[in-house]
């Protein structure tokens, strides 16, 4: 393992709240036994830190990288490189934490990179004089970092995979939708994130404008770089606040309900659409990708903040109703495909496809529509914390992806099996292109096809790994005319939204 290894100068000072700039190089043998700083962020509340993790604390210094090898400069630089991106809802997080230890993935033959880079405020705010998406701009740094140094750790920079969770997941989408990454990795794996979660330029200013008055400064670069780091995340924290309760949800776009504040900006020159609708006009088809979700995602931000028993019927059905469903139907299909499921487990399940499991398949279905194909999985272990109550929620398969299976999600009795057939899906993909399931003898996975007419989907966790046609049909249909892509053709600029 070398740790804490600079891709980019701190990003403060006179570099504050501007593009990723160079290291500065140093003379003689580096230490690099201990991770860099985390990135400035609010951090979870106590209840979630415990199933979370805490990142450790943050610093200027932390643009960073940690790269876990089984043969640093053995290999004549030949071995497959994944590039971890965490996830946070862009406000928290660190690519160092427990379960992101690249130490079994590297045992398995492949160079395991994970990245800090810059969240909330410090990294999405949109700022008048255009700049905007710091913190995936600072991915892309990372990723050239990896192009002109991995092979000095054995791996092969022409063979990279990019794999992430949520936010880290939607950030791997937006990636391959932008010019800038083109050509930086040829795979990626996207976890429980996908295409739909942006701003367009007019929710991102309402963002930058809000926060910057919640912070006491004025909405420019140098207002901005003014405030302490820690006034910009307590900022960011009440903004979130503000959202959850806004009478209008709508002004604030994906972001609606306070989940997220700041998310990726199309701001048509980084980012130059919402990467759902790039990706159906074509942009990334040469990229493989692997995607899929939890059974349970949204249980994760319910169960333990004790939302869940006090969601009525009423609750439920202004829900239905916001997301453009009918809530009378989308009611009776849930309970249908949920029997004896409270009012909060069908909102747990409506906002599990909502915000992850239809964004996931319309990504599969319009890359499908272009002939690039995509493999989608579905991972359904429950997780045993709190009882049990929070099913195979969100980040429930982290753990078994790393092998690192002591972490709360993945309880103390977590299956060996699962995580090797998982570890064995991605790191052949990395490898590959195909995660298994070739129908070869041995191979621990059945035959997986790619996501097409027939909607396969390969389900893990709950008993044998098996391909299902179309799983959740019911549900899936309550959503075929919405989270679709836009039409393509000549539209004016602000239907980049």
């Amino acid at each position: 393992m070398f740790a804490g290894v600079p891709y980019a100068s701190p990003p403060f000072g006179p570099r504050r709240l501007r593009p990723p700039e160079p290291p500065e190089p140093w003379q003689g043998v580096r230490d690099a036994f201990v991770p860099g700083p985390a990135a400035p962020q609010p951090g979870y509340l106590p209840v979630m830190a415990g199933l979370l993790g805490e990142a450790p604390p943050s610093g200027e210094d932390c643009l960073s990288v940690n790269v876990w090898t089984p043969a640093p400069g053995r290999t004549g630089g030949r071995l497959p490189v994944m590039v971890w991106i965490h996830g946070g809802a862009f406000r928290n997080g660190a690519g160092s934490l427990p379960v992101y230890d690249g130490t079994r993935l590297a045992a398995d033959g492949v160079v395991c990179v994970t990245l800090n880079y810059r969240l909330g405020a410090e990294g999405f705010l949109l700022l008048p004089d255009g700049t905007s998406n710091l913190g995936l701009l600072d991915q892309i740094a990372a990723l050239e970092w990896v192009r002109d140094n991995i092979a000095g750790f054995g791996g092969d920079p022409d063979n990279v995979t990019v794999f992430g969770q949520s936010a880290g997941a939607i950030g791997i989408t937006a990636l391959m939708t932008m010019p800038r990454a083109r050509g930086l990795f040829r795979r990626a794996i996207t976890q429980s994130g996908a295409g739909h979660h942006s701003h367009p330029e007019d929710v991102a200013r309402r963002v930058t404008e809000r926060l910057a008055a919640l912070a006491g400064a004025e909405p420019t670069r140098d207002g901005l770089a003014a405030v302490p780091p820690e006034r910009l995340v307590a900022a960011d924290r009440a903004l979130g606040r503000e959202i959850a309760q806004a009478a209008d949800p709508g002004q604030w776009g994906e972001s609606a309900g306070g989940g997220t504040t700041v998310l990726p900006v199309v701001d048509g020159a980084t980012l130059p659409e919402r990467p759902i609708d790039a990706l159906a006009g074509g942009a990334g088809r040469d990229v493989d990708l692997l995607t899929g979700t939890t059974t349970e995602e949204f249980r994760l931000f319910l169960v333990p903040l004790g939302i869940a028993p006090r969601v009525t019927d009423e609750v439920l059905h202004g829900f239905l109703a916001g997301l453009g469903l009918d809530p009378v139907r989308a009611r009776a299909v849930y309970a249908a495909a949920h029997p004896r499921a409270t009012p909060g487990d069908l909102l747990s399940a409506a906002m599990s496809d909502h915000a992850y499991r239809i964004p996931a398949l319309r990504v599969a279905e319009a890359r499908a529509a272009q002939g690039a194909e995509t493999f989608v999985y579905e991972f359904a272990r429950p997780s045993p914390a709190l009882d049990g109550a929070l099913g195979a929620c969100h980040m429930a398969e982290i753990g078994f992806v790393f092998g690192n299976l002591s972490g709360p999600l993945t309880g103390p009795d977590a299956p060996q099996d699962l995580s090797d057939r998982m570890r064995g899906a991605w790191t052949s993909f990395a490898r590959t292109g195909r995660p298994g399931g070739t129908g070869a003898p041995g191979d621990p996975l059945p035959s997986w096809p790619a996501y097409g007419g027939r909607r396969s989907v390969l389900r893990l966790g709950d008993g044998a790994p098996a391909v299902h046609e179309d799983p959740g049909a019911g549900t899936r249909k309550l959503w075929e005319r919405l989270r679709q892509p836009l039409p393509r053709g000549p539209r004016p600029a602000d239907a980049r939204r």
